[in-house]
């Protein structure tokens, strides 16, 4: 799960992680009272768009004013409008809400972030000396300006990690002390910030160095786990629905794990690995899928209903295929599922099925009689070129 820039900084600040003062505004006129209270006591302020995705200053949704009728007349162009950054896809994103916020003297633009290392199976920090920038262009480009510490979660991260990374990135030296302490008190709220939120990123960037000596975090993005929410109901609480699919939001409340992408094979499938499988099947046969869907091992009609309508929600969806092995549910009885849900939802795109697994021949013999136009596979590769051709590609050979 993701939260705002404003809600992660919030939550940081509890931690004692410094970051600027500000408000968050959704109207015209609640910016205008906030400029007002900002500009009192700082002579700039940014106004920035608050959306789920990042690339929002080189798509004109992040602006330094110098006046509250600027800040104003900025406000009321960006709520309402649709931005579009490298991370939000064509589509865009639309800006219902604005976080005002102090400026601040800039010394120096840094990067450090957290993330759970697979490999290791530890939390990794990574930090880097070119902040502000698009950190996987400088994972391309300039591999070296990224360090890592290891933490080992028995004794959490060690002021010594902290400072090797600030040193490593020029955030002081020797002479500078009050730097180098203040960068490691930052790091290491963080880090505490990170284990105790059961979070799977936090990212800052840019953290700045300030000319009056300060070490700030300028933006801030959190990414929460999931399946530890249930143990922190007001982040929950933090969930902006109006930032997330509503596919994915509907298949959450039916146990099903759906993600959307941009081809237009529809694909159910139950159990993971087999719905990944079924993907790269797809690919490999020159199509693309519309998305990830698995229904798992439990399928019942009323989740392979919704799963149908889910899917055939997306109007971008040419056809749909359906992979099914039948191993803890009888192929029977999700061939029973499969056709009430096409009768249902009224399936307007070509149907294939592949099923495998315990009592399949039952199961296409209900296809089979069913009375609906459904393309019948026997092997995954068969169903993927049947798809691909549906769709009006050319399968491989």
């Amino acid at each position: 799960m993701n939260i705002h820039e404003y809600q992660s900084k919030a939550l940081l600040k509890k931690y004692g992680v410094k970051v600027p003062s500000g408000k968050v505004v959704f109207t015209p006129s609640e910016a205008e009272t906030a400029a007002e209270e900002l500009f009192a006591t700082n002579s700039v302020i940014v106004v920035k768009a608050q959306i789920h995705a990042g690339g929002r200053g080189k798509a004109g949704g992040v602006k330094v004013v110098k006046s509250k009728e600027e800040a104003v007349e900025f406000a009321r162009g960006l709520l309402g409008k649709t931005l579009v950054t490298h991370q939000t896809g064509p589509e865009g994103k639309e800006v219902k809400k604005l976080l005002l916020e102090q400026g601040c003297s800039i010394a120096k633009e840094y990067y450090v972030g957290l993330v759970v290392d697979r490999g290791s199976q530890r939390v990794c920090m990574m930090a880097s000396s070119e902040g502000g920038m698009e950190i996987e262009e400088v994972a391309a480009n300039s591999p070296e300006k990224i360090l890592k510490e290891f933490i080992d979660p028995a004794t959490g991260l060690m002021p010594y990690q902290a400072r090797n990374l600030a040193f490593a990135i020029g955030l002081g030296d020797s002479d500078d002390k009050k730097i180098v302490n203040k960068a490691v008190k930052f790091m290491m709220a963080l880090y505490r910030a990170f284990v105790e939120l059961d979070a799977s990123m936090v990212e800052i960037n840019p953290l700045v160095t300030t000319t009056d000596g300060d070490v700030m975090a300028l933006d801030a993005k959190i990414s929460f786990d999931e399946s530890a929410l249930f143990r922190h109901k007001d982040i929950e609480e933090m969930r902006d629905l109006d930032e997330e699919d509503a596919r994915e939001l509907a298949a959450a409340r039916f146990n099903l794990n759906y993600i959307a992408l941009d081809g237009s094979i529809g694909c159910m499938v139950n159990g993971a690995g087999l719905a990944m499988a079924t993907m790269d099947m797809i690919k490999r046969s020159g199509g693309s899928p519309a998305n990830f869907l698995d229904v798992g091992g439990g399928a019942t009609k009323e989740t392979v209903t919704e799963a149908f309508k889910i899917i055939m929600s997306d109007d971008s969806v040419k056809a749909m295929l359906v992979n099914i092995f039948g191993g803890i549910m009888r192929c029977d009885i999700i061939a029973e599922g499969i056709v009430a849900a096409a009768k249902d939802v009224g399936v307007k795109v070509p149907l294939i099925v592949r099923l495998q697994g315990t009592n399949v021949e039952q199961g296409r013999e209900i296809l089979k009689n069913s009375g609906i136009d459904i393309i019948t596979a026997e092997h995954m590769d068969e169903a993927a070129d049947k798809a691909v051709a549906a769709v009006g590609g050319e399968a491989l050979a």
